[in-house]
């Protein structure tokens, strides 16, 4: 999708006096923030400025291409807690626009938002276009102007106007600007904001997968098992949720979860380390001995790779009694003691030796971005120079997977958008 409409066709009428807000992203939280504005404040040019051909490319991607809107959590308290960075900033921005306001926000405009089992909310019509559609829609209605394939370099200001320049030289001017650009993988990528004067939290990798090069389970790619606990050796870290095995290593809920809330400490890892996969939650070496050896009295002639007793899927039952030793004609009464431990072991704590990470598809998440200290949760304005205003993933916000990090970006997109009309108005 390539959008390029200049300020002169934008479909809205243009005054010498009129006040220009400048989004700096075309992703949710910039979409959003531009027609919540242009809507709030008819008096107000809103130009918004994408740096790739491509608007909304997270929201055309998430939930393989349904795009999950949000995430049916409604209390506040439980919303933030989902929040592995800026739980009491989210405390505060969830009570100015919150996950029921996203539905309704959406509802209004004719896109009704159904909730999945797991609690993940998509459009009823599974189909991210839609939710692209109807922010594109809202674009035209309030005379949004957007430039593709402008990239922002500087930032600067002269008296009560900012300036802009763009790598190929366009020089805008502007009242307001709203700066979300997403997050960046290397702190080196903030650097044309430093004349903004914000901290800048050091932004690693969140929502990634674990690789196990050349480890066998890897040949299971495909076979996914629920509820696995799965816990970091050395560290606190530790979830429970359905585990996806693929070519490359682990996934699933899970790992994804793990991955955002040991963000930093994995990386200081430099993601090497070991995983402990409990494929049988409800045990432990104890209580499974037990099981087994009431399975031995009660099925001594019985194969134990044909009598299934852990509700795994077979192909992963089967490779862990492969590992353990056991041969496929084994049988409970003749199971040595050595493969009966091994089994037990390998079913309530199997250890894998992470060596790397993979991203998340393409619905990459940072942690790290401007310091929340450094911005008003009510507003979205920065405390360090009034008229700038951020949103979405730039800033030290960051969630698990499952909606949240949309839900972050319509929030702080609206409260932005708000902020603006509100002085705009004045």
């Amino acid at each position: 999708m390539n959008v390029d409409i200049n300020s002169s066709n934008s479909g809205r009428p243009t005054s010498a006096n009129e006040a220009t807000l400048i989004v700096i992203g075309g992703g949710a939280a910039g979409f959003f923030c531009a027609v919540n504005a242009a809507r709030l404040a008819p008096n107000l040019r809103v130009i918004i400025l994408e740096k790739t051909g491509k608007l909304l490319s997270k929201v055309k991607v998430s939930g393989g291409g349904r795009c999950n809107v949000t995430h049916a959590v409604f209390e506040v308290p439980e919303l933030s807690r989902r929040y592995p960075r800026g739980q009491s900033f989210i405390k505060k921005t969830a009570h100015h626009f919150s996950t029921t306001d996203t539905i309704e926000w959406f509802r209004e405009r004719g896109v009704q938002i159904k909730r999945e089992d797991d609690g993940r909310m998509f459009p009823v019509t599974n189909d991210s276009q839609t939710i692209i559609d109807c922010l594109l829609q809202d674009g035209r209605r309030f005379g949004v102007a957007i430039k593709t394939g402008t990239e922002v370099k500087s930032i600067s200001k002269d008296a009560d106007r900012f300036q802009i320049t763009t790598a190929d030289s366009q020089f805008l001017t502007a009242d307001y600007i709203c700066i979300a650009t997403g997050g960046y993988p290397k702190a080196a990528m903030f650097q044309w904001l430093q004349s903004l004067r914000h901290t800048i939290a050091e932004p690693v990798p969140s929502l990634f997968t674990f690789n196990l090069p050349k480890h066998p389970i890897t040949a299971l790619m495909g076979v996914a098992a629920q509820p696995v606990r799965v816990k970091i050796e050395g560290s606190k870290l530790s979830e429970e949720g359905p585990v996806l095995i693929t070519h490359w290593g682990l996934s699933g809920p899970a790992v994804l979860r793990l991955s955002a809330w040991g963000a930093r400490e994995l990386a200081q890892k430099e993601y090497k380390f070991k995983a402990h996969l409990n494929w049988m939650p409800g045990y432990n070496e104890q209580t499974l001995k037990a099981e087994m050896q009431d399975m031995r009295q009660a099925h001594p002639a019985k194969k134990v790779a044909n009598h299934n007793f852990t509700k795994l899927p077979a192909r992963l039952f089967q490779f862990l009694l492969q590992q353990s030793g056991i041969a496929e004609e084994q049988r409970f009464a003749d199971l040595p003691a050595k493969a009966e431990n091994t089994l037990i072991r390998h079913l309530v704590d199997y250890v894998v030796e992470v060596q790397g990470k993979t991203t998340f598809k393409e619905e990459f998440v940072t942690a790290g971005g401007i310091a929340l200290s450094e911005v008003d949760a009510n507003t979205m304005e920065s405390r360090k120079l009034p008229g700038v205003y951020f949103a979405g993933e730039v800033l030290d916000v960051d969630g698990i997977t499952g909606g949240f990090n949309f839900q972050h970006a319509w929030s702080s997109g609206a409260i932005a958008a708000r902020a603006i009309a509100a002085k705009v108005g004045a």
